[in-house]
């Protein structure tokens, strides 16, 4: 073999050992060397085996699922109770437009709060005109201190204009700058169907009662603020 360069780790040599001509450079051929890097261990929690593997320059450390549930344990998680709902206010805002609708939602969240053992007396229902003054007012309640989370309950329905997009993304945009304003848990209860048989089965129907769903979930924010967030 006809002698090469050497760069490093690679080798430059000539194709071949026959005669070149003058007024040509030769072909050149790359012949690489491996190199064996030091092996590095790669902590991979996301594998179910126990066993490592090796692999090219590192290995691969898998933890078990019971090393992974240890792991989660000694984490220390927040949450908020369902059941630890004493002593806790909460404010609901219903906008009165398709109040056929948003009342039975008021019912399921008014239930639901009973059933977990929410006071009647630590309950405020505030009527406001429609879907779009939900926001301000949730926000005005929220500042007062004197709720641990606000309900908001609505129904826009579709029609025949775009005024439904305009208000769906006004209501959904206002409760949230609502919570974000005022540091309370404004909870979205609005429902935004294509038409009223949709409304009906998400307010008691088929499709169950998303004023009890959003009721539910104002008690578990009120409860992980008052008990684990409250600075």
């Amino acid at each position: 073999m006809a002698a090469g360069v050497s760069f490093g780790d690679c080798y430059l040599l000539p194709r071949s050992s026959s005669p070149i001509p003058t007024n040509r450079n030769p072909p050149i051929s790359f012949l690489f060397k491996p190199k064996r890097f030091p092996t590095t261990k790669i902590d991979a929690t996301s594998l179910s085996s126990s066993s490592s593997q090796l692999g090219f320059g590192f290995s691969i450390e898998r933890k078990t699922g019971k090393d992974r549930n240890a792991q989660m344990l000694a984490v220390r998680q927040l949450t908020g109770s369902i059941t630890a709902a004493d002593g806790l206010r909460f404010a609901i805002v219903v906008a009165r437009f398709n109040e056929i609708i948003t009342k039975l939602l008021l019912e399921g969240a008014l239930d639901t709060f009973k059933k977990y053992s929410v006071k009647e007396e630590d309950i405020d229902v505030v009527w406001v005109p429609g879907s779009f003054e939900i926001g301000v007012v949730a926000e005005k309640l929220g500042k007062s201190r004197k709720y641990q989370a606000v309900l908001c309950i609505g129904a826009v329905i579709r029609g025949d204009t775009s005024h439904y997009d305009a208000v769906a993304n006004s209501a959904a945009s206002g409760v949230l700058s609502a919570g974000l304003n005022s540091g309370v848990p404004c909870i979205f209860g609005v429902l935004t169907c294509d038409d009223m048989d949709q409304a009906l089965n998400r307010a008691g129907g088929k499709a169950g009662n998303k004023g009890a769903e959003a009721a539910l979930t104002a008690i578990e924010m009120a409860s992980l603020f008052e008990h684990h967030l409250k600075f």
